[in-house]
């Protein structure tokens, strides 16, 4: 599909809401899951939460090499430079976090014995079990998932709103599907 200078690409807008599905869906999971503490076991809930941060992080992989070979519109005209720069700003931060919580959490797994599967897969260990100088690579995931991943989602939602209902400039109809 051709980029246009007025919106996304149908493949940003499905990799964009995708995104936020399985975000969603994740800190459901999360929330839902047992605490993780020393000995406790893999659940199902707590292995679905490990697929679904694998997704992400794959998803996020697919998503960052599309941006990257595919730019994308130019702002629109009579949007502050501020709020286009301060817009970028948060889409990258917001995709640092969508690799690094996903790495933290494998890595926290890894330290903690727990296997992570995918579609009945186990997938490698990324540190040794209790490998010395890695038990805080749990509580960095949960500071960055439960706090800067929200956030930053908060900003960009806050953004999109404002551009919708204040502003009525038609930034956040670009990335709406079906547009």
């Amino acid at each position: 599909m051709a980029q246009s200078s007025e919106g996304y690409t149908g493949t940003a807008k499905f990799l964009h809401w995708l995104i936020l599905a399985l975000l969603v869906a994740q800190f459901i999971v999360a929330w839902t899951m047992p605490h993780i503490g020393r000995n406790t076991p893999v659940t199902t809930l707590i292995s679905l939460h490990f697929t679904l941060g694998i997704v992400i992080l794959a998803v996020a992989v697919v998503r960052l090499a599309w941006r990257l070979t595919h730019p994308e519109p130019k702002p629109l005209d009579g949007v502050p430079p501020w709020q286009t720069g301060t817009a970028s700003i948060v889409h990258w931060l917001l995709y640092v976090l969508l690799f690094v919580v996903p790495i933290l959490g494998w890595i926290n797994a890894s330290w903690r014995g727990m296997p992570v599967v995918m579609f009945g897969l186990e997938l490698p260990q990324l540190i040794g079990t209790r490998a010395a100088g890695w038990q805080w690579t749990g509580g960095m995931h949960v500071l960055l998932s439960n706090y800067a991943m929200l956030i930053l989602v908060g900003l960009h939602v806050a953004a999109a709103l404002y551009h919708r209902m204040i502003r009525r400039d038609g930034v956040l109809e670009r990335m709406l599907p079906g547009r």
